[in-house]
């Protein structure tokens, strides 16, 4: 779900190195990757052991230091993305898990709810406006955590934080399910059984890829996880292609007709809806990485318009192809034969594969830099890698617990999500502009946080009874059709 550039993020943990008590939210990346393997091959070292800087690029290091300290801004130096790389990492980053609900959420909300689906699309694109003009009223700030503490404080920096950690978290759970449903497909004639294991083949599939992918989390290599980065959003627009190539070659007649609205469950796919468009943790990335950040609305609105475009489309694509047979994941639909369906489940696996190092490397780095300076690196490295496993052997358990995805994806989009990408900017925008905010500008941001809050509200309400039915009648094959 995340993409930023690693200079900043290099910057950034150089600031936090002399900030320990400094709560930071890190974000993956593909541009920068080079420059990031330049550095920190040669300062990893000096920066776990705290001990002088003897890399190539200390004085440009001290010469940020030093501006920060006359203005409290990160000097710009190192910004470099025009806005064509810029808007290819921010499409890049939402291009994600939400497309392959989209078609199961048009069918189950009526044609109508695209309309829904466009509309969030829009109010996404503008409130990623809002944090960039958050980030340009405060030059110091450098990432969604820094944003809340700016306008509330202390508080509004634990209230952001925790809600970023809790997306990454519940995204991760849900990456795992997709991982075990389109495992089950791929390897539909395998049957493991072990006497002293209660575990199902489709289980015991998705723990022996969560164990493959578990190095991964003992990376420190950012370039390493940068790879994977990229990676994964090949993947993505790889997965999009296929459905794509399924529709235009006839391989399957879009025949079905779609309902025009069910308002029965809009609620509940309002939140599949709004997880497509989580991103905005890691805008202040992309915003800092750009050597013209005045045009950054623009960037969110050509980025915001791609994606909501693909979407739409897919969700028709999808939806007209399989009509009530569409399952929650448009992957898992297709016919088993064709190739386009082997290389779309193929994808869907892997991507879940390349996400456990970048999601978990936000916390990774800020659980090391409340480690002890004079701890060494081995030792940091054995902390990092042991909780990162841990914590990923919990998800595994809890999505192999609750394997229903689209009840899951769509609590975290109206639980987490929605006041990540909507609220939040909203009332951070408000506070921190309080004395400038033209009355039109206060009445459309009130508007948004109290649809945020009420379709949050709703749509929690929603996916959680859903939710608390399955688990109560069991999993159903498949990767859950109703």
């Amino acid at each position: 779900m995340w993409s930023g550039n690693w200079k900043s993020i290099l910057l950034r943990l150089k600031s936090e190195i002399n900030q320990p008590h400094r709560n930071q939210v890190v974000s993956e990346s593909v541009h920068g990757a080079e420059l990031a393997k330049k550095y920190l091959s040669n300062c990893n070292v000096c920066v776990e052991e705290n001990k002088g800087c003897k890399c190539e690029f200390k004085d440009e290091v001290l010469k940020i230091a030093v501006n920060d300290t006359k203005d409290g801004s990160e000097h710009r130096v190192n910004a470099n993305s025009s806005f064509a790389h810029s808007v290819i990492n921010m499409v890049g980053m939402l291009i994600g898990l939400g497309q392959l609900s989209t078609p199961y959420a048009l069918e189950n909300g009526g044609w109508a709810s695209a309309f829904l689906l466009v509309g969030l699309g829009i109010a996404c694109a503008y409130t990623s406006h809002l944090l960039g003009k958050c980030l340009k009223d405060k030059a110091s700030s450098r990432n969604y955590s820094d944003i809340g503490n700016h306008a509330f404080g202390t508080k509004g920096r634990l209230i952001a934080t925790t809600f970023v950690y809790l997306e990454i978290f519940m995204a991760l759970v849900s990456y795992t399910i997709s991982l075990s449903d389109n495992l089950t497909t791929v390897f539909a004639a395998a049957h493991f059984k072990f006497h002293c294991i209660h575990l199902s083949t489709s289980q015991i599939l998705t723990v022996i890829a969560v164990l493959v992918a578990l190095p991964s989390l003992w990376l420190r290599d950012l370039s390493s996880i940068s790879f994977l980065s990229s990676g994964g959003i090949f993947m993505s627009f790889l997965i999009f292609t296929t459905v794509a190539l399924t529709a235009v070659s006839g391989a399957v007649k879009a025949t079905h007709s779609i309902p025009f609205l069910n308002l029965q469950n809009i609620p509940a796919i309002s939140g599949l809806y709004i997880f497509s468009f989580a991103g905005h943790i890691v805008f202040p990335d992309i915003y800092k990485s750009m050597k013209d950040p005045s045009q950054f609305t623009k960037v969110s609105i050509v980025s915001f318009g791609i994606v909501t475009a693909l979407y739409t489309s897919l969700a028709f694509m999808g939806a007209s192809m399989f009509g009530s047979e569409v399952n929650s994941q448009i992957t898992l639909s297709m016919p088993p034969h064709l190739i386009f369906t082997k290389i779309a489940l193929w994808a869907t696996v892997l991507t879940p594969m390349t996400k456990y190092a970048l999601e978990f490397a936000p916390i990774a780095m800020q659980l090391e830099h409340s480690l002890p300076y004079n701890m060494s690196s081995r030792m940091r490295m054995l902390i990092r890698g042991s909780i990162g496993s841990l914590l990923l052997i919990v998800i595994l358990g809890l999505a192999l617990s609750v394997p229903y995805f689209q009840y899951v994806l769509g609590l975290t989009g109206s639980l987490v999500s929605i006041a990540i990408s909507i609220i939040f900017p909203c009332a951070f925008y408000i506070k921190i502009h309080w004395l400038q905010i033209s009355k039109p500008a206060l009445v459309l941001n009130v508007i948004l946080i109290i649809f945020g809050c009420v379709s949050g509200a709703f749509g929690t309400i929603s996916s959680s009874k859903s939710l608390f039915r399955s688990i109560q009648k069991g999993p159903s094959p498949r990767g859950n059709k109703a």
